[in-house]
């Protein structure tokens, strides 16, 4: 292989050195992605449904542009960090690869070496660049990068599940990557945007307009795998993860965005309530919730582990937030979650529960919706089980314990009521916070 058939072959035909270095399922659709991505001109987008190797057809081009535009400066942006370093981890493994170093030794006459290697980072011994800025640097939204510049900025993945259920999140995202004009070389820089869509109100909004291949057309799934997929995925996840498209599911009762507050002052005095799993596929879910006139402020978290490993974390947080007695079914269990929580301190309130599970969640959550704020730091996966919960739903156990927190808050007439906590024990924890 002569140099300009070795250039010719990285810069035509991508999908093929992705085959040499391991990634055989790469078809021409791909390499179509990959020409785009080291030969277009000017920003683009690309959504790509779940599984269709977006990121591995990133990683071989980033790993491209390192050998045949030494001297350019790449960022890549995922959400975090820790999202970051696994493509550049994958990034060092391709240049690593005896075919790469090989290619490279074709072209240039050098043995590959770098001379940069962490974790959001990597040079090589090709550049002649002296500005100090490694090849290819990675970081997640809201890294510093303060006086650095780019002539290639990616960014993947940068909208995710959090951006679908938060509208605080969404503009974040979308302030950040607003802030990546000020780090791009506009003189022929690039920004190049790949991910899945998940909301109508996220940042893609603000991306040049998406080429978009979904579930049908890409035909690296058959009809059998798409069904699968159906099948378990609420439909509102799986038009976004597979059909790129943003739909509220016609049975789904939680169809508006949660709004969040930071002031957790705001559940001080209120009500907790466990909603226990004690084996199996259930989750544990634990509500803290307080009543302030005609709003409900709330904050919710979930494991899929049995009560009494967790039952120490939710008497911590309840404690944290002032938030008691504790409510908890006494069906299932005869009383003995009601028996633990009084051994360790935490005043229980058992009750024998009546209610059709549906009715009560599509009566006192449904009616009280659009007037909770809920606490940040409430787990994701909570939300989302009430963002997804239908009457079929697999899984109900956050939008039941919120169900309960609303109708005991709901049969108070204005939030004023006993707290659990003397005022004593109020002060003290007060302090400790």
């Amino acid at each position: 292989m002569t140099r300009n058939e070795a250039v010719r072959f990285l810069v035509r035909t991508p999908y093929k050195f992705g085959h040499l270095v391991g990634f055989t399922k790469l078809t021409e659709m791909h390499n179509g992605w990959m020409v785009k991505m080291l030969s277009g001109e000017g920003d683009m987008t690309l959504q790509g449904h779940r599984e269709s190797f977006k990121t591995t057809c990133l990683s071989i081009v980033l790993t491209i542009y390192i050998i045949l535009h030494p001297n350019i400066r790449t960022l890549f942006i995922r959400k975090t960090d820790d999202d970051v370093k696994e493509i550049i981890n994958q990034v060092r493994k391709i240049l690593q690869n005896p075919r790469t170093v090989y290619l490279v030794s074709v072209i240039y006459g050098v043995n590959l070496r770098l001379t940069t290697d962490n974790a959001l980072e990597i040079n090589t011994n090709l550049t002649t660049d002296t500005r100090g800025t490694s090849q290819l640097v990675g970081a997640g939204i809201g890294g510093s990068l303060t006086g650095k510049h780019f002539e290639r900025i990616f960014t993947d993945d940068i909208v995710n599940l959090k951006d679908r259920r938060s509208r605080a999140e969404r503009e974040r995202t979308k302030l950040a990557y607003q802030e990546l004009v000020n780090l791009i070389n506009r003189d022929g820089g690039r920004i190049i945007n790949t991910g899945t869509p998940w909301h109508p109100e996220d940042a893609f909004t603000l991306m040049p307009p998406a080429e978009k291949w979904d579930c049908y057309h890409t035909g690296l799934m058959t009809p059998e795998q798409i069904d699968e997929k159906r099948q378990k995925m609420a439909p509102s996840l799986f038009a976004a993860n597979y059909e790129l498209l943003h739909i509220a599911a016609e049975d789904a009762l939680f169809k508006t965005p949660p709004v969040f507050t930071k002031d957790q002052e705001m559940l001080r005095d209120g009500i907790a309530h466990i909603d226990a799993a004690y084996g199996g596929e259930d989750f544990t879910a634990f509500t803290c919730g307080a009543r302030k006139g005609d709003k409900l402020y709330m904050y919710g978290r979930i494991w899929r582990r049995h009560v009494d490993t967790v039952l120490d974390v939710c008497i911590a947080d309840a404690k944290r937030l002032m938030c008691g007695p504790m409510y908890c079914e006494k069906n299932a269990d005869k009383g003995y979650l009601a028996q633990e929580l009084s051994r360790k301190g935490m005043t229980p309130a058992a009750y024998t529960e009546q209610e059709n599970k549906y009715v009560k969640i599509s009566t006192f959550l449904r009616k009280w919706w659009n007037n909770i704020e809920w606490l940040e730091g409430t787990d994701p996966e909570y939300i989302n089980q009430i963002l997804n919960f239908t009457e079929d739903a697999e899984h109900d156990d956050a939008p039941d314990s919120a169900s309960c927190v609303c109708r005991i808050l709901d049969r108070r007439s204005g939030g004023e009521y006993k707290s659990a906590f003397s005022r004593g024990e109020r002060e003290m924890y007060a302090i400790r916070r």
